[in-house]
């Protein structure tokens, strides 16, 4: 319990009565002046940070309950099951995405402030192993609505609408230009971060929903746009950015010159086997390492045929089966990158993997042309040490040097292919949409994805989401209303009561004095998810003990060991320690049933709901003709879910 007079802890959140107070008071005399606040405890429901930082808005702390064994699942489901249940409704791909995604929910946790983040990636990494071994599937809408939606691109924003309109019993229809499903998940990211089999099973059980499928087949080529508008109700434009950009400087167009996107699809199509013996990478995001790690793994032939070349595999020409021949010497791999090497785009683990599997990062430098031969391929990059002065990139006389090359990858950025499709570049190279990701001035077209800006596969997948929810108001002739300024999948109290069979009634969110018999979650019970995100300075963290985070073992390889290696380095953790894991959650914003409030509370006006009337989120109310407004149970609440705030 907090007392006015305790220090402030480092890394903890120690409260005071009132703010700039210092001079240590008797408790008898503090909580008499409690009453005089005229306050009394509400029920605050609020969007924690980690789902606030997801760009999939997955409701995280609701699956991080299920998995601790707090929001118990219904009869006859066992919790893993419900928890995939519950993260899937945002996002249809826990597996992958609990293998590769960055977590920008990890970095907004406040258990930071505690000790250490919990591990979300972890806990869903371990939910879709668990869903995948278990044949887990969604179940289709049998109630169609007849209307029909054509989606350009089966990458993750495409597969998202599609997976969320099929729910919706909408008719769906995905066109892509590739071979396969899955966009920059399979063509972009190498096999040993998504195992090929994982990202088949989870793209699986959005076409068993009933989702027709096209592929080797391009949009403005093989179909127009005419003629999809003519056949259906609603058009997603969701192609992604897999074009890269080449790098804008002189020598730039020989043929061993290529884009880190050309690279990748080669690689993933199985047609690049080697890369010669010196391989330059420029860029410094996640991309950049992908194409190092991959290159480092190849092998270099010490006697090639001309058609062998990396670059007549990349440009498209059927190479010979260089795989048996390889000397599996692997390539000797330069990163370049402006920035310095703490402060790269790339995530910090996967940059520490790249330099013990030896690849050699260069910070601080720019590419300023490349240097060509007499056949006219590249033999090296000429880079130099630079400042930016008002913008403008000015190069460090003297400082210029070559590094030699076979084979120059770009990993600068992406670009969209508009062939057939020009009237949609908004003169950026990308889209642009509104908040609803409807296209201006087109009715019917809708878009998300890299094709809007080349970001991280969860923003494509929060993207396929929200369009999914705006294409279902279109399609029934609804205003496309302002989003919510916190725009995620909210937990919801009432469905949880509904969920347990009991009654819901209206509530007009004003302020009930005395015990309320009435059945909307808790009297005084107030949602503030789409509209705040509660901090770590709103909590109790004095209430949790440091514990050390359950960390998923990951295969470090050597430089050696990577050579030829293309297993999985990722391993899951075991079902006790997820849920132990799962503990770490302080469930910020929303009750986790701790009892602090109605152990403390001095007037035992805080009760606990009777046990076949309770929920998550409706475990303990008030008995206000009780509540004397000491605020105790405000101070000793750990997640910030009680607020005084009656009586204002």
């Amino acid at each position: 319990m907090a007392a006015p007079n305790q220090p402030k802890t480092e890394g903890l959140s120690y409260r005071r009565y009132k703010d700039g107070e210092s001079e240590s008071r008797t408790m008898s005399n503090w909580l008499f002046e409690g009453d005089e606040t005229y306050k009394c405890p509400e029920y605050v429901l609020a969007t924690p940070p980690c789902q606030g930082s997801c760009p999939s808005g997955e409701d995280i702390r609701g699956w991080l309950n299920i998995v601790r064994g707090i929001e118990k699942p219904p009869a006859g489901t066992v919790w893993q099951e419900y928890a995939f249940r519950r993260m899937t409704s945002a996002n249809p791909f826990p597996s992958v995405m609990g293998r590769v995604c960055p977590a920008p929910c990890e970095s907004g946790c406040n258990r930071n402030m505690v000790e250490d983040k919990v591990g979300i990636n972890s806990v869903e990494h371990y939910i879709g192993e668990w869903a995948i071994e278990n044949n887990m599937a969604f179940t289709p809408n049998e109630n169609k609505t007849g209307k029909k939606i054509a989606i350009i691109g089966g990458g993750p924003a495409g597969l998202a609408v599609a997976y969320q309109l099929s729910l919706k019993g909408h008719t769906c229809t995905i066109f892509d230009e590739h071979k396969e499903l899955g966009g920059m998940m399979r063509y972009g990211i190498p096999g040993f971060r998504t195992p090929r089999k994982i990202l088949d099973a989870e793209i699986k059980r959005i076409t068993d929903l009933g989702v027709e499928v096209h592929t080797n087949t391009r949009i403005g080529t093989d179909i127009t746009l005419a003629q999809l508008e003519k056949d259906y109700d609603a058009i997603f434009m969701g192609m992604g950015a897999q074009s890269g950009r080449p790098l804008p400087i002189p020598g730039a167009d020989a043929p061993n010159c290529v884009t880190a996107m050309a690279f990748l699809r080669a690689f993933n199509d199985g047609r690049l086997q080697h890369v010669g013996q010196r391989v330059v990478v420029i860029g410094g995001g996640d991309t950049s390492i992908d194409v190092a790690t991959v290159a480092r793994r190849l092998g270099n032939i010490t006697k090639i045929n001309e058609s062998d070349r990396p670059e007549f595999v990349i440009s498209g020409h059927v190479a010979h089966d260089v795989a048996s021949v390889s000397a599996r010497q692997g390539a000797e791999v330069v990163l370049i990158t402006r920035a310095t090497i703490d402060k790269m785009n790339a995530a910090k683990a996967e940059v520490e993997h790249a330099l013990s599997e030896g690849i050699i990062i260069k910070g601080g430098l720019t590419p300023i042309a490349v240097v060509v031969g007499a056949d006219g391929r590249a033999t090296a990059l000429r880079v130099a040490e630079f400042e930016v002065v008002k913008n403008e990139t000015k190069i460090k006389e003297g400082t210029e040097f070559d590094i030699p090359a076979d084979l120059i990858v770009s990993a600068i950025g992406q670009a969209v292919d508009f062939t057939g499709m020009e009237d949609f570049d908004n003169g950026k190279g990308l889209m642009s949409a509104d908040k609803n990701y409807r296209v201006p001035g087109k009715e019917k077209y809708f878009v998300g994805g890299d094709v809007l800006r080349p970001h991280l596969l969860t923003t494509a997948i929060g993207h396929g989401s929200i369009a999914a929810d705006s294409i279902e108001r279109f399609l029934a002739a609804e205003e496309l209303e302002k989003r919510p300024k916190v725009d995620v999948h909210f937990f919801d109290v009432h469905r949880k009561m509904l969920e347990k069979g009991l009654k819901l009634e209206d509530y007009d969110h004003k302020a009930e004095w005395g015990t309320s018999e009435k059945n909307f979650a808790v009297h005084n019970f107030e949602d503030r998810s789409s509209k705040y995100v509660i901090p770590s300075n709103e909590l109790f963290l004095g209430h949790f003990p440091k514990t050390a985070r359950y960390i998923r073992e990951e295969i470090n390889l050597t430089a050696e060991q990577a050579l030829g290696n293309f297993d999985e380095r990722l391993m899951t953790l075991s079902e006790k320690d997820v849920v132990a894991e799962a503990k770490r959650c302080m469930s910020c914003g929303l009750c986790f049933e701790c009892d602090n409030c109605v152990i403390y509370c001095p007037q035992t006006a805080v009760f606990k709901v009777k046990r076949d009337q309770q929920t998550t989120g409706r475990y303990v109310d008030t008995d206000y003709s009780k509540c004397i407004g000491c605020h105790i149970c405000a101070d000793v609440c750990p997640t910030g879910y009680i607020k005084m705030g009656m009586g204002d």
